[in-house]
């Protein structure tokens, strides 16, 4: 679909390797389309396993902000939009998600990680969720979620990265493995989705669903759109 997407599908698998090395897979608009893209096809093929990785030294190092002085304010929220709406068709899909962590995962990462239903990261991982440093609200209900409201409070409150066995103590990352051994557990998960036909477990996971996506879109909108967000990000990469 796209250089900076690779799309791998065997059977109902469907992986998706984020292909920006270079920029240790931080999102910019063409990946994040390229993301959105692929997930529809994927449930219109029917696809029963989504798997989510990334090439290189990290699966996503966040939002791209290297071409920031050539973005209006309005170009900036529109991105931001379009990465909870990607956010949103992962955490509601119809397949099982797995997410495989490695390296530095930042911003927009993170919460790529955390939409998915299987996180499983290396030994060396590193989370950070930097967003309220530039006044940005972006899976954060999410996040509270999975690792409680007191420990998100803890966390993004003082904006500090936390390692991979401390992500797997507040329930963040829920196996820890080497990347030689993922392909084991990515064969484990296709064993599993095929116990359930496609609507039992499409509806296993409606009942489940704790999204809130009308009031995540309008929290992430309101921080969005308050006047500076340009200032915002570079005092924020001035640091």
């Amino acid at each position: 679909m796209s250089g900076v997407l690779d799309i791998q599908v065997s059977g109902h698998r469907w992986t998706f390797t984020l292909n920006r090395p270079d920029k240790l897979n931080a999102l910019n608009a063409e990946l994040v389309d390229a993301l959105l893209e692929g997930v529809r096809h994927a449930h219109a093929q029917g696809a029963r396993l989504l798997v989510l990785r990334g090439a290189g030294k990290s699966l996503c190092a966040g939002f791209d902000l290297s071409d920031l002085e050539a973005q209006s304010e309005g170009d900036l929220v529109l991105r931001f939009i379009r990465i909870e709406q990607l956010l949103q068709a992962l955490a509601t899909s119809p397949a099982y998600t797995v997410a495989l962590a490695h390296g530095k995962v930042y911003g927009a990462g993170v919460d790529l990680f955390a939409a998915c239903r299987r996180r499983i990261a290396s030994t060396q991982g590193m989370f950070r969720m930097p967003g309220l440093k530039f006044g940005l609200v972006l899976g954060t209900r999410r996040f509270a979620d999975l690792v409680g409201t007191q420990k998100a409070l803890d966390i993004l409150g003082a904006s500090r990265p936390f390692s991979t066995d401390e992500a797997v103590q507040m329930g963040f990352v829920q196996q820890v493995l080497a990347q030689e051994d993922w392909p084991g557990v990515v064969q484990e998960c296709e064993a599993l989705v095929v116990e359930l036909e496609d609507e039992a477990r499409a509806s296993l996971y409606r009942a489940l669903d704790t999204v809130q996506a009308d009031a995540d879109l309008a929290h992430l909108v309101r921080s969005a759109a308050r006047p500076g967000l340009k200032d915002r990000l570079r005092k924020y990469l001035g640091q």
